[in-house]
């Protein structure tokens, strides 16, 4: 089959690679339909190259057709169409069974000290071929695959594998009082979602990013947005003035540790990715520092007893936190890989009664999986209005 893999740093391939086949007797393979492009994925192409090896395939956001089925498997049957989530979850332990699908106990990669596993996602998370291919095998086929409805296509269903479960819970995370105010640092695929979710609920969204297009979508949906290349000394400031002086009820920090403006933690990083790879490895597990400028800012903007929610991906472990700066407004973290799973029935029902979070036009870019490369290009340097690339074997 072909297949989407890492080379090393922005360099990604279409290759042929040995299609997959049934290993456990719980296993499925699904006919790939469609593959989004997640601005994790970018990490990868970046800055994580240390964990992964020449010739993984990457991806963590398809959908498509059941192919075939395991002995054991039951919810589902060749010619079902299904999401996978990017969470390898055994749906049974104690970890799944309280929504905890990200830290699910069968699958949590010990060796690494991390969650559970996900596909198309570094040794850290398992090494697990993903899903920028024509097929994959998703294990644990009677809990992870979610069967959607033949008719309306593809992006209507596919962002359930990661964009609106993850939106979904950072907004719930944000914990946003009614007739509240959010603030959303970034506005690549999962903040933007995350406006359009704070906007359905009937939240006053502040909107902050630097590329032209992607504030006009979040000002069509009706967000208030901030150009932060006209609020780059000022923008708490700016926002605090159109909150009563007091800051936004919430914040959440969609951007993560390749943020604008960290330019001490961009040469670590930078140095860090020409290190040999074993002794890279080291250094982000056990010095890493992330490009906290939109933390900081987070921090910054929330109001004294507000809550910060945080779905931007972070990967040091020597960050300089300001906790005395936390502990004296008294602000509320809560952040964490998404939980797929625990939301796909909160968010059903908005997708098969209309199309209120506006899913169907939500992607930016159509492509081939041929144009894969180029896709992750383009994607990186957010070029021809590119926020949400999907790839279509």
């Amino acid at each position: 089959m072909k297949a989407l893999t890492w080379h090393g740093k922005r360099d990604v391939r279409i290759d042929t690679v040995p299609d997959p086949g049934i290993e456990e007797p719980t296993d499925v393979i699904v006919r790939i339909t469609s593959s989004g492009i997640c601005g994790s994925d970018l990490h990868l192409y970046e800055v994580l190259g240390m964990f992964i090896d020449e010739g993984d395939i990457l991806g963590h956001e398809p959908m498509g057709i059941v192919e075939e089925v395991g002995p054991e498997v039951t919810a589902v049957a060749p010619g079902d169409r299904v999401v996978v989530p990017f969470n390898i979850s055994c749906g049974t332990c104690w970890m799944c069974e309280q929504g905890l699908q990200s830290q699910c106990e069968t699958t949590q990669v010990h060796e690494h000290g991390t969650g559970a596993a996900l596909f198309g996602y570094t040794k850290l998370y398992g090494q697990v071929p993903g899903g920028q291919a024509e097929f994959l095998r998703v294990p644990f086929g009677n809990t992870i695959p979610v069967k959607v409805p033949e008719g309306p296509p593809d992006d209507r269903f596919v962002y359930l594998s990661d964009v609106l479960p993850t939106a979904w819970q950072a907004v719930d995370y944000a914990d946003v009082p009614e007739g509240g105010s959010l603030c959303v640092l970034g506005l690549g695929p999962i903040g933007d979602m995350c406006t359009r979710i704070a906007l359905h609920r009937g939240r006053r969204v502040l909107a902050v990013d630097l590329v032209d297009e992607r504030l006009e979508r979040a000002r069509e949906r009706g967000a208030e947005v901030f150009d932060l290349r006209e609020h780059r000394d000022d923008l708490a400031d700016a926002i605090r003035e159109v909150t009563d002086g007091r800051g936004p009820d919430s914040v959440i920090d969609a951007v993560g540790m390749e943020a604008h403006g960290s330019p001490a933690a961009k040469l670590a990083q930078t140095a860090t990715g020409l290190l040999p790879d074993v002794v890279a490895q080291k250094m982000v597990e056990k010095a890493g520092i992330d490009r906290l400028a939109a933390l900081n800012l987070a921090i910054d903007i929330v109001r004294r007893g507000g809550t910060l929610s945080v779905i931007g991906v972070y990967g040091g472990m020597l960050d300089p936190m300001p906790l005395m700066i936390l502990f004296d407004k008294q602000v509320q973290i809560r952040m964490g890989q998404a939980n797929v799973r625990r939301w796909v029935d909160d968010i059903m029902p908005l997708l098969l009664d209309g199309d209120p979070l506006g899913v169907d036009d939500f992607a930016t870019h159509r492509l081939p999986l041929e144009q894969g490369p180029e896709a992750y290009e383009m994607f990186q340097a957010k070029r021809d209005g590119a926020v949400k690339v999907l790839l279509q074997p």
